[in-house]
């Protein structure tokens, strides 16, 4: 088989999000055959995420019976020179905002960095929160970074995960002084001076707000979606909006809203109750024409689990560590998404029309 025939296999992989086939959206990057091997790179961006890895194995299905050996890879051009990178080892920055505090967005971002990282994933978690950095508690992190000779500092590692934090360089007993502007100084050398090696995602745990720091980082790094965490509250959905301005303005993709303390199942009675109202997160996300993410229930064993260290999403045993395995992954598809239509509207094929991408529920990730 020469390389036009095993194109003209792959033209029946269809992407099920975007709802056509993978040539004709531009997703092939490139075909080698190679004696008995054939060499295929696909415009997949989100490493390990359910659809991604279905789409892989489609591929893998359709040569089957080639008898030839399928080596897959997978790269996405950023567009960006490498040198102009922040952080040119990373191939995702997922930004987790919220609009006000007190909706969990730090349980979320820890639980979510956590499940891509049991999904296989290389993953940074970067607590950007100056004012009140709690992340190194809640997973337990008492180790503190090493410097290198060069004084880049080595981040700490925790299940899975490497982890920089405010909290690290600007302990209780050891409180550091920034000189120049502030935030923007110490953010900046958070993710410039740091080893963070190659990453397939940096979760990045944002101040609650829509203030300075916020737009420093969306100025300061190329953010490549943001999960939006609120509660089924009134007053939090309205301060989500705003957060979902900002992204706007910033032309930064929104993969989703996630709503957090969506319900209580009482460990007495067995019953449910939604003491913060019901459903609000999921309708605020109909309303903005935005991807739900999930409804991560109030639970008890979340914040213990902040608290002792072991993020519930690792709790095979829980409906809540299920419910965050399931936002984890609906997260890392959303940015498949946002990644495969970007590359396709460049490269695909004018005989095609992709108008019935919008038939499809993920379409709604931008």
């Amino acid at each position: 088989m020469n390389e036009a025939d095993i194109r003209d296999r792959l033209r029946n992989v269809t992407d099920p999000d975007l709802g056509d086939d993978l040539v004709s959206l531009g997703l092939v990057n490139d075909i080698t055959v190679d004696g008995e091997t054939v060499h295929i790179s696909l415009a997949l961006g989100a490493p390990y995420s359910p659809a991604e890895t279905a789409i892989a194995n489609d591929v893998r299905g359709a040569l089957a019976d080639t008898g030839l050996e399928i080596d897959l890879s997978a790269a996405v051009d950023s567009g960006i020179d490498a040198e102009e990178q922040v952080l040119p080892n990373v191939e995702n920055i997922i930004a987790v905002a919220s609009g006000k505090g007190g909706v969990g967005k730090s349980t979320v971002a820890v639980n979510l960095a956590a499940g891509l990282s049991q999904m296989g994933a290389r993953v940074g978690l970067f607590d950007a929160d100056v004012y009140g950095p709690n992340v190194p508690r809640m997973v337990a992190a008492e180790e503190r970074p090493k410097a290198t000779k060069d004084e880049q500092l080595v981040p700490v590692e925790k299940f899975g995960m490497k982890l920089m934090s405010m909290d690290f360089l600007v302990g209780e007993d050891d409180p550091v002084i920034w000189r120049g502007p502030m935030v923007h100084k110490v953010l900046t050398q958070l993710w410039e001076d740091v080893e963070w090696g190659a990453l397939d995602y940096m979760v990045i745990d944002l101040p609650p707000g829509t203030g300075d720091t916020q737009l420093t980082m969306l100025q300061s790094v190329p953010v490549t979606g943001a999960v939006i965490v609120t509660t089924p509250q009134d007053v939090a959905v309205d301060d989500a909006r705003k957060g979902l301005e900002m992204f706007g303005k910033h032309d930064t993709p929104v993969l989703g809203i996630v709503e957090n303390m969506a319900s209580f199942q009482c460990p007495d009675c067995g019953s449910e109750h939604h003491i913060f109202g019901e459903d609000g997160g999921r309708e605020f996300a109909d309303e903005s024409d935005m991807p739900f993410l999930g409804s991560i229930p109030l639970d008890p064993r979340v914040r213990e689990g902040g608290d002792d260290g072991e993020p519930t999403v690792l709790d095979d045993e829980s409906e809540t560590g299920a419910a965050l395995r399931e936002f984890a992954a609906e997260a890392a598809d959303m940015q498949g998404i946002v990644h495969r239509r970007g590359l396709s509207v460049e490269r695909s094929t004018p005989d095609h029309d992709h108008e019935h991408d919008h038939d499809h529920d993920h379409d709604h990730a931008h």
